[in-house]
């Protein structure tokens, strides 16, 4: 039986116009399972847009709707809470779960209330049962969601000093030993969530959007998976989004993207997801990578024991080998800084982005770039943060757990790039000035990624569960109507457009700049740049000039015969 991502997968393999029989083919089912398939795609996509878990695979058409939503909710509030070490046991959960289930039961019957229902109507309102968080219900709830190593007694889960000495002393060091690994073999995987359009809430730009209707971009959530070897290298970082195809990355070809980009309706890391990274971005990296070094194939991959992460990754030289529950923050590398000073970095070029589009515009509303700042420019910034951190403090965040593989304890600080940027932010925000930006703190711009910081509050919850909105769909769809030349994107007469434009901004700085050596260091500039773009060019006219003449004889309606 498929699970819902395959199904929705091959849902999407119908839209994008592949036949019954192809795609049943590609499945291995027969075409009477597609068509079944096909009938039950609304309940499908349903259950794929409020189910955490993607491997499951049935429908959820008979459980009910706010206990679902619920369960949703609770998982991704759980892993919140684990990312910012805040201790759970079996009665904070429980509480939680009933209080969300209130929630969203008020929720659900203010909506039906306010349907338009009509007095003849027949319609009964749908009123949520008693949710009483029984232990039978936490049981299958943890099986639902793979949470493996939730308390069962109410014991707080702190973090485990002697099950990480034990793991360091004994298990790791004998798997090291066994299989002769270098540092360069030995990889550690870990994901973080990323509300990569939020700002300080005294800043203008959040309140102006606080008053706004709709869907609040401070909450638009994406999941970054980043994973780095002992040595202090770190692979293309993967990126789950809500939308395979937003409109800020049309005509982009994913496979040259800064990240390997994955999706679904939630922004979270899922079983499949993971493997779908370890197969198709993990792999291919580390391959090229050890290739490159002269080395064997042969790969330790340490993961956390997160709900979402696959235990049957499985591949030809790699080893997968789980960290002991609550142990993360004390010997995970991810988790010994890493994270918290790229968040830093992010930040630091987010407001720088800001800075830069008010010295290029005269008429600079930070209001009206804050609506155009897509995950296009996101994207930027995520790759300048990750090429800023240097290899030697990547290589000193393995000292808790391989110390042997540290080549300097001391150097290249975790917490001096952390404090850098920081403090940096904190001038750009001056720089802009305006409420909130003029008299920003170092509190202020930490409280956005601090891992000690509140966990996410009931309407984050159930704003980051909500299904995707029609204009979201719409989104997604659109590409399909485009024609051959827009999906090209640089076609001859816009790569010429753009050559061009460089010629006038070279001749603009010689005539106006009165520094002729500046003027001609930034025309080298521009030339080296462009050169790329020229090479191009030259490849698509001789492209052109190559093709067959008799495709000429014939009218634009008639093809050419072959």
């Amino acid at each position: 039986m498929l699970t819902i991502a395959e199904k929705v997968k091959l849902l999407d393999m119908l839209m994008e116009g592949g036949s019954y029989a192809a795609v049943g083919r590609h499945y291995g089912i027969n075409e009477s399972s597609v068509r079944s398939i096909k009938k039950e795609e609304k309940n499908i996509r349903t259950t794929a847009a409020i189910s955490f878990n993607k491997d499951a695979k049935r429908v959820a058409t008979v459980r009910n709707k706010t206990a679902v939503r619920m369960e949703s909710a609770l998982a991704l509030w759980i892993n919140d809470c684990r990312k910012k070490n805040i201790t759970l046991d079996t009665n904070v959960i429980c509480t939680k779960a009933r209080t969300l289930y209130q929630t969203f039961a008020d929720s659900d019957r203010e909506e039906e209330e306010d349907a338009d229902l009509g007095p003849s109507s027949s319609a009964v309102h749908t009123v949520p049962s008693a949710f009483n968080a029984s232990k039978g219900w936490f049981e299958k709830f943890k099986k639902r969601f793979g949470l493996k190593n939730v308390s069962l007694h109410g014991e707080i889960a702190s973090a485990d000093t002697a099950a990480a000495e034990a793991f360091v002393n004994n298990t790791f060091k004998a798997i090291i030993e066994e299989g002769g690994y270098k540092p360069e073999q030995v990889f550690n995987m870990d994901e973080t969530g990323l509300f990569w359009k939020q700002m300080p809430s005294r800043t203008s730009i959040m309140q102006e959007e606080a008053k706004a209707p709709g869907f609040k971009a401070q909450k638009d959530r994406l999941t970054l998976v980043m994973c780095g070897n002992a040595a202090g290298f770190m692979i293309k970082p993967g990126l789950i989004y809500k939308s395979k195809n937003p409109r800020a990355l049309k005509n982009k070809n994913k496979d040259d993207l800064p990240v390997y980009w994955m999706h679904n309706a939630k922004a979270w890391m899922t079983k499949a997801l993971h493997l779908d990274w370890f197969k198709h971005c993990f792999i291919p990296e580390v391959t090229c990578y050890l290739r490159g070094k002269g080395l064997d194939f042969k790969v330790l991959l340490l993961v956390d024991n997160a709900g979402g992460h696959a235990d049957d990754l499985a591949y030809d030289g790699v080893q997968s080998q789980f960290l002991p529950p609550n142990t993360t923050s004390l010997i995970q590398p991810m988790d010994q800084g890493i994270i918290r000073a790229f968040k830093a970095l992010f930040t630091r070029y987010t407001l720088q982005h800001l800075v830069e589009a008010m010295d290029s515009d005269q008429d600079f509303s930070s209001t009206n770039y804050w609506r155009g700042y897509t995950i296009a420019s996101c994207l930027q910034n995520i790759q300048r943060a990750i090429q800023e951190m240097k290899t030697e403090t990547l290589n000193a965040c393995w000292k808790n757990l391989w110390p042997e593989a540290v080549q300097n304890p001391t150097g290249g600080s975790l917490d001096e790039i952390h404090h850098s940027a920081v403090d940096t932010a904190v001038n750009l925000a001056k720089q802009l000035g305006g409420d909130g930006f003029s008299d920003m703190t170092p509190d202020d711009i930490t409280a956005l990624f601090d891992p000690d910081a509140p966990p996410l509050t009931d309407a984050d919850l159930a704003e980051m569960i909500k299904p995707l909105s029609d204009d979201e769909i719409e989104e997604e769809e659109e590409d399909k109507s485009v024609d051959k030349d827009e999906e090209d994107g640089l076609t001859l007469g816009r790569l010429a457009t753009m050559l061009r434009m460089s010629t006038e901004l070279q001749r603009a700085a010689q005539e106006w700049d009165p520094l002729m050596s500046r003027s001609l260091q930034f025309s080298n500039i521009i030339d080296g740049g462009m050169s790329v773009y020229k090479d191009l060019l030259a490849q698509k006219k001789k492209e052109r000039q190559q093709r067959p003449i008799t495709m000429f004889f014939f009218p634009k309606n008639t093809a050419a015969p072959l």
